[in-house]
């Protein structure tokens, strides 16, 4: 079972948002490897849309940070190219709502190489893609589809909720010999900082991180819904004295199971919280895991609480779909009370 702190090499460490962080990781990788290179729209001058490329084109060149038409089947196609060339891309998704164009390429080919070669190729890749609502955008800016590419074999989706861990796990995502995509929830772009280790680490792609240490519920959860679940959490132990354990997934795929089960034998229940709609979302595929291996701890009905079947509604009323800590404390205390 892994905790929640972050391996580091080095006693320094800086106060980054996790946006900053991302850029930490990226430029970290780059300046000791030249085979990492950058690319996507306005990656390059104008440091990305939440500029999280910022500086890194007047630091390594243009043929290092490559500006890309408006093309996400381009960009992608053109990542692949270069992995299977002996590089090490980094491409850029403006929004996880702008991937679908490129989702044949990643599901028909990234994804695929390694067993259509019979292991002779790999593709060292990451996708990169601001994901998740909560920040007023208009359609297809607020999508939070990480089921699409769990689904698919031969990726690995990965999703940090703190900036120490986004740093990590991007540069063990870029060392990864396969394509992995990497969500950012936007929501916590800049909401909040910590200490970063500045030196050059990795977080395991295999580990989930226990944020929360319980002993009546375990609640699972990753990404921008990890702070308003340890929020309800603690105002469940204030105002119910219910003990809550929270289990930030991190890596979505592959799934650290024995965390997972670990945590539900401890506790008999659990409650799983995130922004996708609730039908086919990875929520289901834990629940599922629980049951598979731990059924007979069972106490009650494990709970979802989830955004709604519909696509994020705009503005107004994007506060009501995305799980608040109001209705995730609400989620809980109905399993544990059952």
């Amino acid at each position: 079972m892994s905790s929640a702190a972050t391996p580091s090499t080095d006693a320094r460490t800086d106060s980054l948002t996790l946006v900053e962080a991302v850029r930490d990781g990226l430029y970290t990788e780059m300046s000791s490897d030249d085979s990492v290179v950058v690319l996507g729209e306005d990656v390059g001058k104008n440091g990305g849309v939440f500029r999280a490329t910022e500086a890194l084109y007047e630091e390594f060149g243009e043929e290092r940070v490559v500006d890309t038409p408006l093309a996400e089947s381009g960009i992608v196609g053109a990542a692949i190219g270069l992995a299977l060339s002996g590089m090490r891309p980094v491409a850029e998704m403006q929004f996880m709502g702008f991937s679908y164009p490129a989702f044949d390429q990643l599901v028909s080919h990234a994804a695929r190489m390694r067993s259509r070669s019979h292991g002779q190729y790999s593709v060292p890749m990451v996708v990169r893609a601001p994901y998740g609502g909560g920040i007023r955008a208009p359609e297809h800016h607020s999508e939070s589809k990480e089921a699409f590419f769990v689904h698919e074999p031969g990726l690995k989706v990965v999703s940090p909720s703190t900036p120490a861990d986004a740093k990590g796990l991007l540069i063990a995502s870029i060392r990864d010999p396969d394509p992995v995509i990497f969500l950012e929830p936007k929501l916590i772009y800049r909401a909040f900082r910590e200490d970063v280790p500045t030196g050059s680490y990795e977080v395991s792609l295999s580990d989930a991180a226990v944020r929360r240490e319980g002993s009546d519920v375990a609640v699972y959860t990753w990404g921008a819904m990890t702070r308003p679940t340890l929020i309800a959490a603690d105002n469940l132990a204030e105002e119910h004295g219910v003990d809550v354990e929270v289990v930030d997934l991190r890596t979505l795929s592959p799934l650290d199971v024995e965390t997972i089960v670990d945590s539900f034998e401890k506790t008999g229940r659990a409650a799983i919280v995130h922004e996708a709609p609730k039908t086919g979302g990875l929520g289901a595929e834990v629940a599922t895991t629980i049951q598979e291996h731990a059924l007979l701890y069972q106490e009650a009905p494990i709970k979802r609480i989830t955004g709604f079947d519909t696509p994020m509604p705009l503005h107004s009323l994007e506060d009501y779909y995305l799980p608040q800590a109001v209705r995730i404390q609400e989620g809980i205390l109905e399993t544990v009370e059952f």
